[in-house]
């Protein structure tokens, strides 16, 4: 499991996921060479699975975004994935949850603006396979969004 060092060497990179091995290091006090073995440490077992560039969806001019609740029909065998299949192939859908419970998924869907995401309804959500029953909620305001864990 993790030990101390570990969880300083997390904390850090969550906070500046670009910051250099050697500040790092200097930072969690290790040497360089010792924290790159515990970062490729935790890496190969799947703890940290990567760094990646956020991009501010708003700032390249989507304004909208809708949570879609989607309830499948079950009576069809590979209804889920070939549902999940076909919504990944959908570029304004942005993420895909599911659920146990009345609602199977849920999918965040952007746009430029009302009449591209009633065209993006109409040509791509609606045409996925298997859907009993679906409720858009309109996004108002993003309170909270932070994947930083309590390590």
């Amino acid at each position: 499991m993790l030990d101390d060092i570990d969880r300083r060497i997390l904390r850090h990179l969550q906070s500046a996921p670009d910051i250099t091995n050697s500040t790092l290091a200097e930072r969690c006090g290790l040497s360089a060479a010792a924290c790159w073995r515990r970062v490729e440490k935790m890496e190969s077992a799947g703890i940290i699975l990567g760094q990646e560039a956020v991009i501010d969806w708003q700032a390249l001019g989507y304004s909208v975004e809708v949570s879609l609740r989607i309830t499948l029909d079950k009576t069809q065998p590979r209804a889920f994935d070939e549902f999940i299949a076909a919504a990944r192939e959908v570029p304004e859908v942005i993420e895909i949850q599911t659920f146990l419970g009345r609602v199977d998924t849920r999918l965040s869907v952007i746009a430029r603006d009302m009449a591209q995401y009633q065209q993006v309804y109409r040509d791509r959500i609606l045409t996925l396979p298997h859907i009993a029953d679906i409720e858009a909620l309109m996004h108002v305001a993003r309170i909270k969004s932070d994947e930083v864990l309590p390590v």
